[in-house]
Parts: C-alpha cells; structure tokens; sequence
C-alpha cells in the first residue's frame, strides 16, 4: 500500500502452526483495491512460514526449489482483485517484454481453443455461483493434461515473481521433487494451506461490489480484467479494506481449525 499519510497497524493472528504477529503501513487514503493485494499475499506467507517451521521441527522438508516448475503447469485461480494487479503489472512491462508476453497467451488461447477449454475457463471467470472442488476438478484435470507452460515462465522460472498469484505462492511439497512430474497421479504431500489468500482476496471484492465470490483461471485473467476494467477505478479507505480483509483471514482460520481437529479425531482405516 501507498505510505503517504499513513497509520501503522499491529496484526496478530492464531494460526493451527502458532502465532502470526506482524506490523503494517495503511494509507488514511482513498485506494484501489489492487493496494491490499501486497498486504493480504504477505499475511500468507507468513502464516505458511509458520507452516514450514513446523514441518521442519517434524523432519519433513520442502523439496521446491528455483527451477522446478512443474506446478506452473496447472490450472491458477487468481481472485479479481489479483486479477486487476497483473495487468496493471502487464501494462507496465516495456513493450518488447509486453509484446512477448502477448504473443505467449495467444498461442495458449488458440490452444484452449483448440482443446474446447477455453469457453470453459470463461464461463467459469464470468460464472454466477461460486464452484465446489467436485465441480473443478473435471476441468483442473483437462487443464493439466495440456502440460501447458504458464506464460509468466521463462526458462523454467517465474518471471514474476515477486508480484505472482497467491495461488502460486501456496502450493509446497514436502514429498520427492519428481514425483512433482505427475501431479495428478502421483501420491504428492502438499504442505496445509492455513489460509488460502486468494479465496480471502476473492471474498473481500464480492462484499465491496455485491457480486458472488469469483476465482478466475489464470489462462483469462488479463482478458476478464480488461472486460471489467470499469470496475478498478473504485477507492475505499485504506484501514476499511484492511478490516474487511481481515474478517476474512479470521473467518478462514477458524475454519482450518475446525476441519483440522475434525481430521485428527476422525477414526484412522
């Protein structure tokens, strides 16, 4: 967020993996909702750090690394605020690297194209009602099988980053790296996501706007970006987007408790 005129907030929060405690800079202001996207991506990392440490303390260890990039190859949904933040981003890339960059989605949508996926992700972008993992999985399925590169990669690394979706930020391993090759078939032990900030992220923009809940695949997020860029010129106080965020974050916590201790007291097969 923007630090000009701005008031610092003390955050601690309980997570399943300990205490998350942090300080933050919100603008008195009027912002974008793109300004609580830096903020609302940090509180996850922190709290999967948290994760990390106690997976560790327990001899698991990450096996990610830079250079692996077989996740980059699955479905990312990204939350509308997300969204509105690549492309800004994107608008703001030199022309050759923006030029580039254009010409890797065309040929990933004249792919989806191709495939019939491609009216199935922007149904899903455009969809009323929010979707259960039942429901995605057809379609994270049919994604992943394309093995299509994400196309933020260059050279088997991320060329954002710094500035990628939560999404891509969540998804750790603590099983061997290759069995990574196969993500779907494969017995892959994720490490457990204590909040899933692109859900929270997705959660605040419908309560601001009145509008149902919305992950947008990654493939077609610059195009729904474009097509509501009508709905990025909003402001709102800097510390009111803060405490609807963190509504969220308290909300999704309590929640990962409960499902958390109803799988440890759940009979073992």
């Amino acid at each position: 967020m923007d630090a000009s005129r701005s008031e610092r907030f003390h955050i601690s929060l309980k997570t399943p993996a300990g205490e998350l405690s942090t300080s933050v800079e919100v603008p008195l202001n009027l912002v974008p909702i793109t300004a609580i996207v830096p903020l609302t991506r940090r509180l996850g990392e922190e709290a999967t750090a948290l994760e990390q440490a106690q997976a560790q303390d327990a001899g698991q260890r990450i096996s990610c690394q830079k250079g692996c990039a077989a996740c980059c190859r699955m479905l990312v949904p990204v939350s509308p605020p997300e969204a509105f933040a690549l492309k800004a981003l994107v608008e703001s890339l030199p022309d050759e690297r923006r030029q580039i960059l254009h010409d890797k989605l065309s040929s990933a949508r004249a792919r989806l194209e191709e495939t019939g996926l491609l009216a199935r992700l922007t149904a899903l972008a455009e969809t009323g009602r929010p979707l259960s993992d039942e429901e995605m999985e057809p379609i994270n399925r049919d994604y992943y099988a394309l093995r299509m590169a994400c196309p933020f990669l260059e050279q088997e690394s991320c060329s954002i980053y710094e500035d990628r979706p939560a999404a891509c930020r969540e998804l750790l391993v603590t099983t061997p790296a290759d069995l990574c090759l196969d993500l779907l078939n494969n017995p892959v032990q994720p490490l457990p996501v204590p909040l899933r900030i692109g859900t929270v992220l997705a959660l605040l923009w419908s309560e601001l706007k009145e509008t149902t809940p919305a992950l947008i695949p990654l493939p077609v997020a610059l195009e729904w970006a474009e097509k509501h860029a009508g709905e990025e010129h909003g402001r709102w106080r800097g510390a009111h987007l803060l405490e609807r965020m963190l509504d969220n974050v308290w909300r999704m916590l309590e929640q990962e408790f409960a499902n958390r201790t109803a799988g440890q007291a759940a009979p073992k097969p």
